[in-house]
């Protein structure tokens, strides 16, 4: 069981990986997939940097936790995750349904508790300050 959710975990962090380096290389492509369009260069560099960064810190941390059978960084991919999932919850309160809204929201909130399983499956490691005195 913990082999497959290691492969799972592993799988998805790749994914989102490779989704960060496709916004850093195509981010006006990657961004329309995503309904966004640039608004210039300002727009551009935008795209590149917030949607590059939240894409490859997921999947870091999912291939990291996965890989290093390391419970702490799976916790920083749910918790992007599930911010995420919170943000189009609130849009879909505020601003309505559109078409396969339910989509993102299902790959976030899989991808989220997967993390948090693995998570809880795999071991964490507390912060052990060195000894300054020996």
């Amino acid at each position: 069981m913990l082999v497959i959710l290691r492969a799972l975990v592993l799988l998805a962090g790749i994914f989102f990986v490779l989704k960060g380096a496709d916004f850093l290389i195509d981010p006006a492509g990657a961004g329309s997939d995503f309904g966004m369009h640039a608004a210039g260069i300002a727009g551009l560099a935008s795209i590149r940097a917030d949607m590059t960064a939240f894409f490859l810190i997921v999947g870091v941390g999912l291939v990291w936790g996965g890989w290093a059978r390391k419970g702490d960084p799976l916790l920083v991919s749910a918790a992007l995750m599930g911010i995420a999932l919170f943000g189009r919850l609130v849009s879909l309160l505020v601003d309505g349904p559109y078409d396969h809204f339910w989509a993102p929201m299902l790959v976030e909130a899989v991808v989220a508790v997967l993390a948090l399983i693995g998570s809880r499956m795999l071991p964490h490691h507390a912060f052990e300050p060195e000894d300054d005195e020996g």
